[in-house]
């Protein structure tokens, strides 16, 4: 999807009739600097079209006015819906009708590629937390008995009801669009949107996609969403002449203008103070907006608030006209403080041994294996085809790094169908855990018996080195179920690409019932102690063990 050729229309619906402070977007909107801070939020965090062509709708009555700086606004009467004019978007693209008072967040390049999918012509995106990355789920029965955990480490989307009212964002293929219009507007009634869908049978879709959504219509949500786009941002300190030698300031504060901070006052960010607002001796105010005009008085504590005049009217005063000290005014049960959601996975840096060195390491060795043993490659082809009917390489689905779903590939050492098999001989398995072995397998052929004493049927992992799926050095590949049953473990051996050898296959002792134990052990000693030194000594014992044992065939 080619975004720059798409055109973004983000709607703030007028749902609240009432013209004072309640309507917390409608404050937000209309009160400087706080209006700045959300309408430039909502064009950065658009993504799906370009600056160019991105508008964000109000109601007429709302008397807001366009700005020189900023995405452009329009304004729009209810009753007549949203003109929208065909020569600002191009045939074959989308036209993105985003919910105002929403403002969402999500892998734009992954949601891109999941419409890229779609061939409906009008799809329904809704946000949805659960749906992101690295989350767990307990499995059970229709009796509530247990039956496992699932953990997923991507993003998912997945089909949905429509809403009973406009969504978060609303894709229009533009060669659609002209059938959705009335009179050359789009109608702000979403029931009578979808009848038009259906009287002009157009094709429409409904998914839930991983992201993470603010309600701009919520004090916490609208805390947390101004929270976010002034971290992100550089900001001009407050003026120096009105804030009093020993106040403090912490964090990101944006200040309007004849913004007075006492002595002693404290303000910690991210924080928004109006114009006009004075903050009195020795009061505290943290993670809050105040409306232009606003007083904290003396040694007053405000946090995690949106403070406007219609809050500033019910204030509660003390003796003498002033609140008691160190008297709370409003405070939310929930901090707004917005974290980065830091993956559990160990995190490298860009230009680390493993992100980068190891990588052209991987490549250049994977490169000269390949073809020293290219000449190989038809020779074991020819005998297994020739000695068991089945496909030459065998495919095996396994979790790589960061949980990323991959066929590891193998030379075919056993008969089509070993894995069913596998489950009847588990109980004669000689090595505890998940992993499965025992002497004389029945599922192996006589040519695959040799491929694996001699190691060769791990050459084709080579390619998914190339592919970087796998690296030369690194914990063994493993599916989903095995990576399920210890969530340290797995966390520590998913923050690396899986190897063709590693520390646990050169460490191992394969001592009754610790053979899983040693797994768990050598797999994260490998990946707390990973540096260039131990991979060349894992790849040197590897390379001594494999001579022994072709030798040992002779």
């Amino acid at each position: 999807m080619d975004t720059e050729s798409n055109m973004e229309l983000i709607v703030v619906h007028n749902n609240n009739e009432p013209s004072d402070d309640s309507c917390l977007l409608r404050f937000a909107l209309s009160t400087e600097p706080v209006a700045s801070v959300v309408l430039n939020g909502l064009a950065a965090g658009c993504r799906f079209g370009s600056r160019k062509k991105t508008y964000i709708a109000v109601p007429a009555k709302w008397c807001l006015k366009s700005r020189r700086e900023g995405p452009a606004i329009i304004h729009y009467e209810k009753a007549r819906g949203i003109c929208c004019r065909r020569t600002e978007y191009a045939e074959g693209r989308w036209f993105v009708i985003s919910n105002a008072r929403f403002a969402t967040n999500t892998r734009w390049r992954w949601l891109q590629d999941v419409l890229n999918l779609v061939t409906d012509d009008v799809v329904v995106v809704n946000m949805s937390p659960t749906l992101q990355a690295y989350r767990e789920k307990v499995r059970i029965t229709p009796d509530s008995k247990l039956v496992g955990f699932r953990r997923w480490y991507f993003d998912t989307a997945q089909p949905s009801e429509i809403p009973p009212d406009w969504p978060h964002h609303l894709f229009i293929k533009t060669n659609a669009l002209k059938k959705l219009l009335v009179d050359g507007a789009v109608n702000l009634d979403f029931e009578k949107f979808l009848s038009r869908c259906r009287d002009n049978s157009l094709t429409l879709n409904c998914l839930e996609v991983a992201g993470g959504v603010w309600d701009l219509e919520t004090e916490k949500g609208l805390l947390c969403f101004l929270g976010a786009v002034l971290n992100s941002k550089r900001l001009p300190g407050p003026n120096k002449k009105t804030v009093a030698e020993n106040a403090r300031l912490f964090g990101k504060i944006l200040t309007g203008k004849n913004v007075r901070i006492g002595r002693n006052a404290v303000i910690s960010g991210p924080a928004i103070l109006s114009d006009n607002v004075e903050i009195g001796n020795g009061a505290v105010v943290r993670n809050s907006i105040i409306a232009p005009g606003l007083s904290i008085r003396k040694e007053q504590f405000l946090q995690n608030r949106v403070l406007t005049k219609d809050y500033q009217k019910n204030q509660q005063s003390g003796p003498g006209g002033e609140c008691n000290p160190m008297t709370t005014l409003y405070e939310t049960k929930d901090s707004f403080d917005v974290r980065d959601v830091k993956s559990a996975f160990r995190n490298w840096g860009v230009f680390s041994y493993v992100t980068f060195f190891k990588r052209i390491f991987d490549i250049i060795g994977a490169s000269v294996v390949l073809l020293f043993f290219a000449p190989v490659f038809p020779v074991v082809a020819l005998a297994i085809k020739l000695t068991s009917p089945g496909p030459v390489f065998y495919k095996a689905r396994r979790q790589g790094m960061h949980g990323r779903q991959f066929n590891c590939l193998k030379f075919r050492s056993m008969a089509v169908g070993a894995e069913e098999i596998q489950e009847r001989l588990r109980v004669v398995s000689q090595v505890d855990g998940p992993q499965f072995k025992m002497e004389k397998d029945p599922r192996v052929s006589a040519v695959g018996q040799f491929l694996r004493n001699t190691y060769l049927d791990e050459i084709p992992q080579f390619i998914n080195v190339l592919l970087g799926q796998m690296s030369i050095v690194g914990p063994r590949p493993s599916p989903e179920k095995e990576n399920s049953l210890c969530p340290r473990w797995r966390d520590a051996r998913l923050s690396v690409r899986p190897g063709i050898t590693g520390l646990w296959q050169i460490c191992r002792t394969r001592a009754e019932s610790k053979d899983f134990q040693e797994w768990l052990h050598y797999d994260t000693e490998y990946v707390r102690n990973l540096s260039v030194w131990l991979d060349l000594w894992v790849c040197w014992k590897t390379a001594s063990k494999l001579v022994n044992n072709f030798i040992d065939q002779f």
